[in-house]
């Protein structure tokens, strides 16, 4: 697949499929709570994403850990929704997923048919993404980790890293800030290549 195959720009009417699209595929988005996954999506899709995002109350004070995230005010209660349009004939859904534990029933029923999950990491705090990541491989879901880059992440060889996430060598480890639409197609397409050379995702068109 080559960076053409994503649309960099929102196409003028995207709210329909062409109808030459013959075929759709499913991606999660997931990761720990307050990671960047809504931001992802919405910097990804084409259409206007749906999102089921509730103001957070002071009953979730002491279950939601806000330290670090104090401007963070709601939080994704079912699932975000954005769509892609890869090729003619080939469009591309993202669910992302609730990152708290409490909502994780749901979470496995938007796992299902999904050929593979793009899991998000704050490097600030990994220790928060290792219950996400050990479904995904419980559950034998193909996924890369999705390193978001904050204006204070810190660096460390990939390697190290992949030893303190404790992820296979052959599980992609990409980079981007979920604001930038150009960063997050450019991880969206690495991880897309990673799904068809593994023969997870067969391209059309």
């Amino acid at each position: 697949m080559s960076a053409e195959a994503v649309p960099a720009e929102v196409p003028a009417d995207p709210q329909y499929l062409p109808s030459s699209v013959q075929g759709a595929v499913k991606i999660l988005v997931t990761g720990p709570f307050g990671v960047g996954k809504t931001t992802l999506v919405g910097s990804l899709s084409e259409i206007t994403p749906l999102r089921t995002e509730e103001t957070m109350t002071a009953a979730s004070s002491g279950v939601d850990d806000l330290a670090g995230r104090g401007d963070k005010t709601t939080t994704t209660v079912a699932l975000d929704f954005g769509r892609i349009t890869l090729n003619p004939r080939l469009a591309l859904y993202l669910f992302g997923t609730p990152g708290q534990q409490r909502f994780w029933p749901l979470w496995e029923d938007l796992s299902r048919g999904a050929l593979g999950a793009i899991a998000m990491v704050d490097l600030r705090r990994p220790d928060e993404s290792f219950e996400v990541l050990g479904r995904l491989e419980e559950q034998r879901i193909p996924f890369a980790v999705a390193v978001n880059v904050f204006p204070d992440t810190p660096t460390y060889p990939e390697e190290e890293l992949r030893s303190a996430l404790d992820v296979l060598p052959e599980v992609p480890i990409l980079y981007c800030d979920a604001r930038d639409r150009r960063q997050s197609y450019d991880l969206l397409i690495d991880f897309v290549d990673h799904l068809h050379r593994t023969s997870v995702l067969e391209l059309q068109g």
